[in-house]
């Protein structure tokens, strides 16, 4: 899955979802302050970003999430990390933070 694919489903459960317009979902547009994205939205947009990585997300990796660049960066980490031998996706999540 590519950082594309990723943002494309990301902005289809924003709109879906949120009912957020289309034209305010960019990269750099930011969660709580752009998009009006409070915590508890932010549990709902967790779970609904699980079937994208195929396991339990842990609301954790997402502390340092500011903006829609940040969510794909932590999910493609996710993602890498469950291609790589165990020990090796740590880092890659920790660079993604």
């Amino acid at each position: 899955m590519t950082e594309h694919d990723i943002f494309t489903r990301l902005s289809a459960i924003l709109v879906e979802t949120f009912d957020i317009e289309p034209e305010r979902i960019r990269p750099e547009a930011r969660l709580y302050d752009d998009l009006d994205i409070d915590s508890i939205d932010a549990v709902d947009l967790i779970v609904k970003l699980k079937p994208l990585v195929g396991k339990r997300l842990q609301p954790e990796a997402f502390k340092s999430v500011r903006t829609l660049q940040d969510v794909v960066n932590a999910l493609m980490a996710l993602l890498q990390h469950a291609e790589e031998p165990a020990g090796e996706g740590e880092a890659a999540l920790s660079r993604a933070a």
